[in-house]
């Protein structure tokens, strides 16, 4: 009877050895899968690094044409003031042409 339970028991640990190893080399298929859609997925990664970068850039630049915008702003001011003096000083010389024409009347 103990040989009988010793071969069962024998039986019984080959088959769980068995087992064991089937569901070892599954987890490392599974393993390696994951391992492949990893690195596939890398590349999102990758791509989302380059958009920050991109980003950055384009921040810089808006930073420039925003200084670029104000200095703009400030001359079409400055160019406002000249055209109001010039517009005066038209009008002055309008005004001394007529009192020179009076003069010579």
């Amino acid at each position: 009877m103990t040989s009988a339970s010793s071969s069962s028991a024998r039986s019984l640990f080959a088959e769980s050895k068995q087992r064991l190893a089937e569901r070892v080399q599954v987890n490392m298929n599974n393993i390696a899968s994951l391992a492949r859609q990893i690195q596939r997925g890398s590349k999102s990664n990758e791509l989302l690094s380059k958009a920050a970068r991109d980003f950055a850039a384009t921040e810089h630049l808006m930073e420039g044409s925003e200084e670029n915008l104000k200095k703009m702003q400030l001359i079409s001011v400055h160019m406002g003031y000249q055209y109001e003096n010039i517009h005066k000083s038209a009008q002055m010389l309008t005004e001394i042409n007529e009192q020179i024409a009076m003069m010579h009347r």
